[in-house]
């Protein structure tokens, strides 16, 4: 079920109706862990047993953590937990992937293995809902929480079916409280709620499926033989489409979860408005970047060991941040030029002082356009069919003096550089505000008549209810 779908909308409606007539503050968080788990089930009913066997072995996990003083015993469990979440992970997710990678290792050796795609079906969701459950041993053992006191708060924190499936990723700490309050949206929520899905459907529905995709789809479609205008046209439009896919579903979640009155946490902060490559991952995927900075780079001991220490503890975090994308190598290579990027500007910072460039607007216009550029050099690595597709394309884009010949329409070119364009424009505008505070000044008949154009245009422009972008992940 996906949020740009009529099922959604009328399994939304109903839950909302549901919600508002039952008084019982127990029976509606009930309502909502069972319609959480339809909401999973209309994609594949049997993988419920997924997210059910995480869910029940951490809850048993972090109690006999908390009530356990010895430390190692506390961190026996603790290793068992992470075993079984790596591990269903790694077994649906990573198969053919490490299937694949030990035959070439093999095969170098002079070994032979045989080497072929396993036929798994991926879980929807399972990379969002492992890590939040990983995030809730671990916070308990490391004393920052204690365990919930209710299986129901606890199954429904897992479940809760606005980020179920695409994020943002969920910490205990930041949810389980709101289960213990009765809660229920006033006005100014709903109406908030209601705006915030709007724009994520009119992001994620015209801009990104109507305009960028067929673009992006084409060029990418290619594989080899781009010419340099039009590999960048389809790495910059990508950025687009990530852009409004994501945070448009990340703005969907939030909506949903604010009209029933729930407050789920920032996604996105205006990313290609970020100067310098740390400030774009503190506003790009913000719950999983911090979730990898607080449980990955933190468990490297981060920044206590030296600058090369620090290089390599940022690289590897990196690296594996890709591979969380995606069972591949292609996004392996991209968290690592992630990485690179990272400690490139640590070390321009240290021996240059770029940071200078941020007291004149000259300077904070080149960091800004710098980022933005620099960072689409990679998308190919995110977006392409594989890592050859990847590397030609990325070749093509360093390449200004090839021709293009791929003869994608001119106006559809045009068309989607005007929407990344005005990203661009919209992110430097945005950068140290808020979509709420911007929208609040607005007059009420201009929000009208935005809110009217941008639900006009969502119905008008064909589509397929196409799947989100990270639903693969």
């Amino acid at each position: 079920m996906v949020f740009n779908s009529l099922l959604y909308a009328a399994f939304f409606a109903a839950i909302f109706l549901l919600d508002r007539l039952t008084a019982s503050w127990t029976l509606r968080k009930f309502y909502l862990l069972i319609a959480s788990f339809l909401f999973y089930a209309a994609w594949c009913p049997p993988y419920i047993i997924l997210l059910l066997i995480p869910t029940i072995a951490d809850w048993y996990a972090a109690k006999f953590i908390a009530a356990t003083p010895r430390r190692g015993p506390r961190k026996a469990i603790l290793i068992a937990s992470l075993i079984l979440n790596l591990g269903l992970l790694a077994s649906f997710k990573y198969a053919s992937f490490l299937w694949d990678t030990a035959a070439f290792l093999a095969g170098g050796m002079g070994l032979e293995m045989a080497s072929g795609q396993i036929d798994i079906l991926l879980p929807v969701g399972i990379s969002f809902y492992t890590f939040a459950t990983m995030s809730y041993t671990i916070d308990v053992y490391r004393r920052e929480i204690v365990p919930a006191r209710s299986f129901l708060d606890y199954a429904l924190f897992v479940a809760f079916f606005p980020h179920l499936v695409a994020g943002p990723i969920l910490r205990a700490g930041k949810f389980l409280p709101q289960c213990e309050i009765e809660r229920r949206a006033d006005g100014r929520q709903i109406g908030w709620g209601l705006t915030l899905l709007t724009i994520g459907l009119f992001g994620k529905v015209v801009l990104a499926d109507g305009i960028l995709s067929p673009v992006v789809d084409r060029i990418f479609a290619a594989r080899t033989g781009l010419g340099c205008a039009e590999a960048w046209a389809g790495s910059l439009g990508f950025a687009g489409q990530a852009f409004f896919d994501f945070a448009g579903y990340s703005s969907c979640a939030l909506g949903s979860a604010l009209v029933l009155g729930w407050t789920l946490p920032e996604n996105f902060r205006f990313p290609f408005a970020a100067l310098g490559f740390a400030d774009f991952w503190k506003r790009w995927h913000i719950s999983l970047s911090t979730w990898l900075r607080d449980y990955l780079y933190v468990s490297l001991r981060g920044n206590r060991r030296g600058a090369i220490s620090r290089g390599f503890n940022v690289t590897a975090t990196m690296l594996l941040g890709g591979l969380w994308h995606g069972a591949s190598w292609k996004f392996v290579v991209w968290g690592g030029l992630q990485g690179l990027l990272l400690v490139a500007e640590s070390l321009a910072q240290r021996f240059l002082g770029i940071d200078r460039l941020r007291s004149s607007a000259v300077g904070r216009f080149v960091l800004w356009a710098g980022t933005f550029f620099a960072f689409s050099f990679t998308w190919p690595f995110f977006r392409a069919a594989d890592l050859t597709s990847a590397l030609s394309i990325a070749a093509s884009m360093a390449s200004p003096f090839q021709a293009d010949i791929v003869g994608v329409s001119g106006l559809r070119i045009l068309s989607a550089m005007g929407v990344v364009a005005g990203m661009f424009a919209l992110h430097g505008f945005m950068r140290n505000r808020t979509t709420e505070s911007m929208w609040s000044r607005m007059p009420w008949p201009v929000r009208s008549v935005l809110l009217a154009v941008m639900i006009v245009a969502v119905f008008l422009v064909p589509g397929d209810s196409r799947a989100f972008i990270y639903f693969q992940f």
